[in-house]
C-alpha cells in the first residue's frame, strides 16, 4: 500500500487489518476522530507511534507536548503543513 492507497482506504468504515497502530492512529485522524486516533497512537510501540503521537497532538494544538512525542520519535518538531507531515509520516511508515 502507498499512501494514495491509504488515502483511498478512507472511504472505508476501518482501517485495513494490515495497517500498524501507528498507521491506524494517522488513519482515524484523517477520518475526523481525534480520540480514536490517540488510542491507536498509545498502543503504538517505538519511534514510529512516537511520530504519529507527535503529530496528533501536534493537530490538537499542544506543541509542548507534541515536543516531547517528536524527541521519542528521534524526529525534529515539525513545521510543515499539517497535511504535508501526514503524508510524511505515512509515507515512511508504509515503506518501513
Amino acid at each position: 500500500m502507498d499512501v494514495n492507497g491509504l488515502k483511498a482506504s478512507l472511504a472505508q468504515d476501518a482501517p485495513p487489518p494490515v495497517l500498524s497502530s501507528a498507521l491506524q492512529a494517522l488513519w482515524w485522524q484523517k477520518k475526523g476522530d481525534w480520540h480514536r486516533a490517540h488510542r491507536c497512537a498509545q498502543d503504538a510501540k517505538g519511534k514510529d507511534g512516537a511520530w504519529a503521537h507527535a503529530y496528533l497532538h501536534r493537530v490538537e494544538g499542544d506543541a509542548g507536548n507534541a515536543g516531547g512525542w517528536y524527541r521519542r520519535a528521534d524526529k525534529n518538531p515539525s513545521t510543515a503543513a499539517l497535511e504535508t507531515e501526514w503524508e510524511e509520516i505515512a509515507g515512511a511508515l508504509l515503506h518501513a
